[in-house]
This record gives structure tokens, C-alpha cells and sequence, in this order.
């Protein structure tokens, strides 16, 4: 097996980078207006500034972190308005998606793969009291990218990346703390019940109705976070929840 090249490794290094840099603000190991140290993190992550750098102004573009007037960069805090907003322009994006999915059609053997994935699902939340959710955080990140290429737009493809990397808007943000809260587990029979009505207006070539069930889709999310920001005790359990006043 062939070396990995320079560009390799510093890309490699980049990404351990975005990761560590990632986890230690969203476990809440760094707080909000917190400001990050490119040396302090070179050190506690045992990489070379230079990733760690490329990392931080990923960060920022993503919206996690914010630059500062005297240089660097600081921990940026959310108000549950802008993680609702941020729910909603992908819900935007992605009723886009299934409408133009409906309007321009997909072909059949597409449609096949979609329905084999949901079916999966189906199986995963057949009994929310034993859910496995690490099967249904895959397949349903798994079920939204299909959503998303279904369209035939590169662009509202790309658009829908970028989106999902803003904190919180991607659909699987807030499903490992849905096992401590039966009423918000049971939210996710109701969304496979969406999953499967999306689909449907998406064969039935029913544009405006695709749309409107992705958008409501979204709605869901945002219902749940309601329920999480006044919990307390999940602070310590959802991944960035910290982050979040109310």
C-alpha cells in the first residue's frame, strides 16, 4: 500500500482537527464566549497549528464559533430562536428537494431503494420501548441524503450539505436524548409516518404536498427541542445542548 501524500496527511490532520475541536465544544468541555487558543489546542489535542487553524475557520463557517476584533476566535452561545431557525431553512430547503422530486420524477429502481430503506426503519421503530437508535440515527441520516439526491439538483444538494452542518439542523441532532424522554421517542413513529407520506406524494408526482409534509417534517424537530431546552438534566447528554438558552 502505497505512503499517503503531504496533501493526504494535512487533510487527515484537519479533519482529527474539526473533530476534537467539535467534541470539545459540543460535550461543553468549552462554553460559550469562551476564547480558543490555537497553542492550548495544539497541545490538548496533539496536533500542529496549522490543522488546528484550517479547523477553527471551518468551524467559524459553519457557525459554531465566531472571530473576535483582537484575533481568534470564541465558543459562540445559541438562543433557541436561532436553532429553530436553522431547523426550519433545512426544512425549507429539503420540501425543495421533494417537490422538485415529485414535479420532475424519479426513476423507479430509485424509488425501489428508498422503500428498502424505509422498511428498515419501520423494523427499528416497531416498538419505541426497545428501540436500537443507533440503527435509526444511520438509516435516518441515510433516508434524509437519498431525500436530497432524489431532486436531481446539484445545487439544492450542496445547499442542503451546507445547511446541515449548522449546529442543530441536521435530522438526527437531538435523537440520542430522545431515549430518556418516552413522550419525544414516540416522536419518531410519527416522523417514519412522514417519511413513508413524503415518499408517496413524491411517486404520486404530487409537488406542493411532498413539499409541505418535508416542511412539517422539520416542524417536528423543532417541537422536540421545546421539550429538551426545559429539561435540565439532558444538558449533560445532547451533544451541544449546553450551548442552547432558552
Amino acid at each position: 500500500m502505497a505512503a499517503p501524500t503531504r496533501g493526504e496527511r494535512g487533510t487527515s490532520q484537519t479533519l482529527k482537527a474539526l473533530l476534537g475541536i467539535r467534541e470539545l465544544v459540543f460535550s461543553g468541555a468549552v462554553g460559550p464566549g469562551v476564547r480558543l487558543s490555537e497553542v492550548t489546542l495544539s497541545d490538548r489535542l496533539g496536533l500542529s497549528r496549522t490543522p488546528i487553524r484550517a479547523a477553527l475557520a471551518q468551524l467559524e463557517q459553519e457557525g459554531v464559533l465566531e472571530t473576535i476584533p483582537s484575533g481568534g476566535y470564541t465558543v459562540r452561545g445559541f438562543t433557541q430562536a436561532d436553532v429553530a431557525d436553522a431547523i426550519e431553512l433545512r426544512g425549507v430547503l429539503e420540501g425543495m428537494a421533494a417537490r422538485f422530486a415529485a414535479e420532475r420524477g424519479v426513476p423507479p429502481v430509485r424509488l425501489q431503494g428508498v422503500h428498502a430503506l424505509l422498511g428498515e426503519i419501520d423494523r427499528i421503530v416497531a416498538d419505541p420501548d426497545r428501540m436500537d437508535f443507533q440503527a435509526y440515527i444511520a438509516r435516518n441520516g441515510e433516508f434524509h441524503e437519498q431525500l436530497h439526491m432524489l431532486a436531481g439538483s446539484e445545487t439544492i444538494r450542496r445547499e442542503l450539505e451546507r445547511v446541515m452542518k449548522l449546529p442543530f439542523a441536521g435530522p438526527n441532532a437531538f435523537i440520542t436524548a430522545q431515549a430518556e424522554m418516552p413522550e419525544v421517542r414516540a416522536s419518531l413513529v410519527v416522523a417514519q409516518a412522514q417519511h413513508r407520506a413524503m415518499v408517496n406524494a413524491i411517486e404520486l408526482r404530487e409537488g406542493a404536498r411532498a413539499e409541505a409534509l418535508a416542511r412539517e417534517h422539520a416542524r417536528l424537530a423543532r417541537r422536540n427541542l421545546d421539550v429538551m431546552i426545559e429539561d435540565a438534566k439532558l444538558v449533560t447528554k445532547v451533544p451541544g445542548l449546553s450551548l442552547v438558552s432558552g
